[in-house]
C-alpha cells in the first residue's frame, strides 16, 4: 500500500508552492515596471520628435497621419484633449476641432441632396475647397480624426463602410444591412431599381421595394420615373460616380 504524505510533507509541499508564487508575482511585477518604464521612455522620445518635426506635422497631411500611427503604438493620443503637452506642442486639437466644425457645416449644407449620406472623398474635397485660403491642408486621414472627435462630443456623426468606399452618416439614421448592400449595388451607377436588387442580391421584389423605399423616406435616395422600360430609379448622390454636389457654388459652404 502507498504511504499517504505526512503533515511536513504538506507543509513542505505548500511552502515550495508560496515561494513559486512569490517568485511569479515579482518576475510579472519587473516586466510591468519595464514595461512602464520603456513606454515612458517612448513618450519623452515622441515629445522630442513632436518638438523637431513641428512644422511638418502640421503642414504635410501624410506626415501627419504616420504621427498618429506612433502615437497610438505607445497609447497617446494626441486628440484627448485641448490641454496639455500636444496642444502646447502642436495645437492639433485646435485644429482638428476647427475641422469639425467645417465638416458639420458641409454636412448640413449638403443634406438636402444627399439625406446625410457623403461620400469621404466628397467631403474632402469640399473641406479643401472651404479651407482654400488656410495655410494647412488636410487628407481624408484628417477628416476621419475630425470626424471621431465629432463622435465622442455625441453629435451623431458616424463613419460606414460600402464596399472600398467610405461615407460619413450626418443624421441619426441607423442603416442596416439590406440598406447597405442596396447602396452596394447603386454604387456602380449611382441609382438602384427593384430589379436590379432582385436580380443582384436574390431578394423578393417586396424586400427589394421596402428597403428602397425606406431610404427614399429617409431623404437618402432621389426617385427617376423619365425613363422608356418604366422602371422607377432610386438615386443616391452619397455613391454616384459623378456627384450632383462637384462644387460648392450652390451649398452655402464657401469661406
Amino acid at each position: 500500500m502507498r504511504r499517504r504524505p505526512g503533515i511536513s510533507g504538506l507543509q513542505s509541499a505548500a511552502a515550495t508552492r508560496d515561494q513559486y508564487r512569490l517568485v511569479g508575482e515579482n518576475v510579472a511585477k519587473i516586466r510591468t515596471d519595464l514595461m512602464k518604464e520603456q513606454l515612458e521612455t517612448f513618450r519623452s522620445q515622441l515629445e522630442d520628435f513632436a518638438r523637431k518635426h513641428k512644422n511638418d506635422i502640421r503642414k504635410n497631411p501624410t506626415f501627419r497621419a504616420q504621427f498618429h500611427e506612433m502615437c497610438a503604438k505607445v497609447g497617446v493620443d494626441p486628440l484627448a484633449s485641448n490641454k496639455g503637452v500636444w496642444a502646447e506642442l502642436l495645437g492639433i486639437g485646435d485644429f482638428y476641432y476647427e475641422l469639425g466644425v467645417q465638416i458639420v457645416d458641409i454636412c448640413m449644407a449638403t443634406r438636402s441632396t444627399n439625406g446625410g449620406l457623403i461620400s469621404l472623398q466628397e467631403l474632402c474635397t469640399l473641406l479643401c475647397q472651404k479651407r482654400k485660403a488656410a495655410r494647412d491642408p488636410v487628407s481624408e486621414d484628417d477628416c476621419l480624426r475630425a470626424i471621431s472627435k465629432l463622435k465622442v462630443l455625441g453629435s451623431g456623426f458616424g463613419v460606414i463602410s460600402i464596399g472600398k468606399r467610405k461615407l460619413i452618416r450626418s443624421v441619426p439614421t441607423e442603416l442596416n444591412r439590406d440598406h447597405n448592400e442596396i447602396l452596394e449595388v447603386a454604387q456602380g451607377q449611382g441609382y438602384a431599381t427593384v430589379e436590379q436588387v432582385e436580380k443582384t442580391l436574390s431578394w423578393s421584389s417586396g424586400r427589394a421595394a421596402d428597403a428602397l423605399e425606406t431610404l427614399l423616406k429617409e431623404g437618402l435616395a432621389m426617385i427617376d420615373d423619365g425613363h422608356r422600360d418604366g422602371k422607377r430609379r432610386y438615386w443616391f448622390p452619397c455613391v454616384a460616380p459623378i456627384s450632383v454636389a462637384a462644387g460648392s457654388d450652390g451649398l452655402g459652404i464657401d469661406s
